[in-house]
């Protein structure tokens, strides 16, 4: 049993995670900040969590949060680096779900986040916390940077090929869809209903901060630098991503020998579900669980397309973080967050 709490719980990432964790047999949540709304119930801001949850949202207190065994981070950018040093020099591991500690090159997350990286030494003990890919340093680490979600649906869909050097990497395109949740629970006009319904948007066409993520990981799987273009668009609904990727194998493959690549990379992983050949993932097949799924296409011989599906709240996000945070602790990697997925 761990003590854990989460700074920065009124977003839609951290009222998830506190749903995960609340089911979760080895974590005892120690606490839930919010500067915000501090002395609320979290069940009063979450009617969801009535007659499961009895906390009340507090001011950060890092003397407190330092003397636990595990802190997540689901705050805005910026916020994590100015608090991580001092957690971990009194003992607690983290996992920071914003983009703190995900870009390894501070001038690159300064571009991409107008704002300059203010923790360089615990920026370079950070761990990109993919578990399918970097299980190993995940689990000794002392604190994890919970991927994006586009990066999620991304990464796991290309890295096979990619780790098997079977594709072109000069040909790459990621087209991918996302549930406006992805946003976050800020209030926009350009997100409310009115402005998002029955209508599809794409966005940040020319550079999207994700991209420089997604390329940094996909780099490391080669051992080369690698570019794609990645063009995200916002849909009408709630939750979900909806990642379809394309590729140019060097030599022509048959689809048996595709799919086989696949199910080796992913047949014992408990969070990646490869689908039969052709298949077609839908983003609702995964709506609340902490799982990708994936297809393979063919459409001419050498042309790839992958589809890849997650829901951006779960695995793209809080779902990820607690599969992180079993890795880390030696808890069974599925515990806690073992959901079937919601349908209709």
């Amino acid at each position: 049993m761990i003590q854990a709490a989460i700074v920065g719980g009124t977003g839609y990432t951290g009222v998830e995670l506190l749903r995960l964790l609340l089911s979760h047999p080895e974590v005892e949540i120690a606490g839930i900040t919010s500067r915000s709304e501090t002395g609320i119930r979290v069940d009063a801001l979450f009617p969801s969590l009535r007659g499961h949850c009895d906390l009340i949202f507090t001011e950060p207190d890092m003397d407190r949060l330092g003397n636990l065994d595990l802190v997540f981070f689901a705050t805005p950018h910026g916020v994590a680096m100015e608090m991580a040093g001092k957690l971990l020099d009194a003992g607690a591991r983290l996992v920071d779900l914003s983009a703190d500690f995900r870009l390894q090159d501070q001038e690159v997350f300064a571009k991409w986040y107008d704002q300059p990286h203010t923790a360089p030494e615990t920026l370079a003990e950070a761990v990109y916390g993919l578990p399918e890919l970097f299980r190993t340093e995940i689990r000794n680490s002392r604190i994890v940077a919970n991927p994006g979600c586009y990066p999620t649906a991304v990464l796991l869909g290309l890295a096979p090929l990619l780790q098997a050097d079977l594709i072109d990497r000069s040909t790459l395109i990621a087209d991918c869809k996302s549930g406006v949740s992805g946003a976050g629970r800020t209030g926009k006009v350009s997100l409310i209903f009115p402005e998002v319904g029955d209508s599809v948007q794409a966005y940040g066409v020319s550079g999207h901060r994700h991209r420089p993520e997604i390329e940094m990981v996909l780099s490391r799987i080669a051992s080369d630098p690698v570019e794609l273009q990645f063009t995200p668009h916002l849909m009408p609904m709630i939750r979900g991503i909806h990642a379809t990727l394309y590729a140019r194998l060097h030599v022509p493959m048959d689809n048996g020998e595709l799919q086989a690549i696949y199910q080796k990379a992913y047949g014992d992983e408990p969070f990646v579900d490869v689908l039969p050949f052709g298949g077609h993932p839908a983003t609702r097949s995964v709506r609340g669980a902490n799982l990708c799924r994936i297809a393979l296409h063919q459409p001419r011989p050498g042309q790839i397309v992958i589809l890849s599906v997650i829901d951006n709240l779960v695995k793209g996000a809080a779902g990820q973080a607690v599969q992180n945070m079993n890795v880390m602790h030696g808890f069974p990697e599925t515990l806690g967050i073992g959901q079937i997925a919601v349908l209709p």
